[in-house]
């Protein structure tokens, strides 16, 4: 943004401020990148969380050529109350490495400080936090997000300098706080790497619920989706699956249920139509990855018979084959224009079209 502006004041010819420093004399001098008040460290290749060019879809990319390369001892990590313990001294000390302008600090300082509000179990909301908390950044802040994933930024460093996926044989691959390490053989020294690090951030492993996976015998989940080496029927070779996760089709089915439900019988079709459709666009677009045919087509077959549920009580059709007569796929995608999710994985559809 900072440098944004800077290109703007400079297009514009802009003047001196209070303290008469020209443009002339910033790029003669420190130049245009130090001054203001940031500064950009080396992109490190371990994370993919809230980074320009970088996604989810990119993340696990790396997680399926890892087992490609044969790292098939998957560390599944998970961070004990990882937003709630992040301790304030350390992540401000981590942020200040990026950040100089002392005004944004004392920005972030007074976020980290203030109170959250809450509600308790009788419904009543009230403060927690404050001035004398020390540790945590408040779930569903704008800007939590960003400084978690910041303050793990230790961790891919020192995988990085250390040259440890060469040395150890394992690949980290990190979004925000969903870690994986993906090990060729023992996966016992990178996991003493891991703990040592979380131990330094004060931060602690979650022992019930961090395992390590064999991915040739085991599936794993991550970013949402299940994956595992599989071997394909028709070749025999091995080759990575990845498929939305359980709790992935179970949540979209539950939320169109929710949308098809009988007490919305009132609402008027179109308006339904177009709040399942909003939903199915959203989750397709995500999760239209992999080898997503088979979830995808249980999915579509859910959200159908729930709209034809709908459609046989607003017009009173009881025999359930009558339903499917009257209202058939062509009825409910052509005429009333129900979002058509993917017949097939997207790796399919490019190979088809090519």
């Amino acid at each position: 943004m900072l440098s944004h502006a800077y290109d703007l004041v400079r297009s514009n010819r802009g003047a001196p401020g209070i303290d008469g420093v020209t443009f002339a004399a910033i790029e003669a001098g420190i130049g245009k990148d130090a001054y203001g008040a940031y500064n950009h460290p080396a992109r490190d290749k371990h994370s993919y969380g809230f980074r320009p060019k970088r996604s989810a879809h990119d993340a696990v990319k790396a997680v399926t050529d890892g087992l490609f390369q044969g790292k098939t001892q998957v560390i599944d990590a998970d961070l004990s109350k990882y937003f709630d313990t992040i301790p304030h001294a350390k992540l401000m000390a981590v942020v200040a490495e990026r950040v100089v302008d002392g005004g944004v600090l004392a920005l972030i300082q007074q976020w980290l400080k203030a109170p959250v509000i809450e509600e308790d179990q009788q419904g009543k909301r009230r403060p927690s936090g404050g001035k004398g908390n020390r540790k945590g950044t408040p779930q569903g802040g704008v800007i939590s997000p960003l400084l978690a994933n910041l303050y793990l930024h230790l961790l891919d460093r020192i995988w990085e300098r250390h040259d440890l996926e060469r040395r150890l044989g394992a690949r980290l691959v990190r979004y925000a706080d969903d870690a994986v390490i993906l090990c060729r053989g023992d996966s016992q020294p990178a996991m003493a790497v891991l703990e040592t690090v979380l131990e330094r951030l004060e931060l602690t492993l979650n022992r019930d619920k961090t395992r390590v996976v064999d991915a040739r015998e085991q599936a794993f989940n991550f970013l949402g989706f299940r994956i595992k080496r599989a071997r394909s029927r028709r070749t025999g070779k091995a080759y990575p699956h990845v498929e939305p996760s359980k709790r992935a089709e179970q949540r979209i089915k539950a939320r169109i249920k929710e949308l098809t439900a009988r007490r919305r019988t009132p609402v008027p079709m179109p308006q339904m139509i177009k709040e399942v459709n909003q939903v199915l666009r959203g989750w397709s677009g995500y999760f239209h990855y992999g080898n997503c045919t088979k979830v995808l087509g249980r999915v579509r077959w859910f959200t159908e018979e729930r709209v034809r549920t709908q459609l046989r009580r607003r017009h009173q059709v009881r025999a359930r084959t009558r339903g499917y007569e009257r209202f058939s796929y062509a009825h409910l995608h052509d005429v009333l224009g129900l979002f058509k999710l993917p017949h097939t994985a997207g790796w399919k559809s490019a190979h088809a079209s090519a």
